[in-house]
């Protein structure tokens, strides 16, 4: 089973994390299932960029991110090579992931779950 380590985050996840996750699923519900709660305002519908990810390491294991993706990344703040939304990228069968989730997003109707 492969592992994502999320890099510490100063709100959601201050010592950072090494979780298990299940080949297939989007990063975003995978973090998401073990209580780091990432921002996704569009409910992951991919018409946001609150759930924006910086893969530090993995990112050539993921499929290729689609246009509608690429497009909505390009208004995301603090937006790198590696950047996804990550509730778009699903993890790789037989690659761990390394991410970090950015210190801002972009969201104009945060709401408390």
């Amino acid at each position: 089973m492969p592992q994502i380590v999320v890099l510490p985050h100063v709100e959601l996840c201050p010592e950072g994390a090494v979780i298990d996750a299940v080949p297939g699923k989007s990063i975003c519900d995978s973090l998401l299932e073990h209580g780091i709660e990432i921002e996704h305002a569009c409910e992951k519908s991919c018409a946001c960029t609150t759930c924006h990810v910086i893969v530090r390491e993995g990112f050539a294991a993921l499929t290729p991110s689609e246009e509608d993706e690429d497009d909505l990344l390009d208004k995301a703040w603090g937006l790198e090579p590696t950047s996804r939304l990550s509730c778009q990228a699903l993890v790789p069968a037989e690659q761990d992931l390394v991410v970090e989730i950015p210190r801002y997003s972009i969201n104009h109707a945060k709401e408390n779950h």
